[in-house]
């Protein structure tokens, strides 16, 4: 096996096994937390632009 192959193979695991372990939940609240990030970031901005 090479390396790109073992990289290759060793993503896909992981992957898979996050969401076996943490399930659709945790996807979820790192969404919103995302989310909740760019509407604060978007706010800031145009607070600037007002000033």
């Amino acid at each position: 096996m090479s390396v790109a192959e073992a990289g290759r193979l060793g993503g896909q695991k992981g992957g898979r096994k996050t969401a076996e372990t943490h399930g659709r939940e945790f996807y979820e609240e790192i969404g919103h937390k995302g989310g909740q990030k760019v509407r604060r970031l978007i706010q800031e901005g145009k607070a600037r632009e007002g000033k």
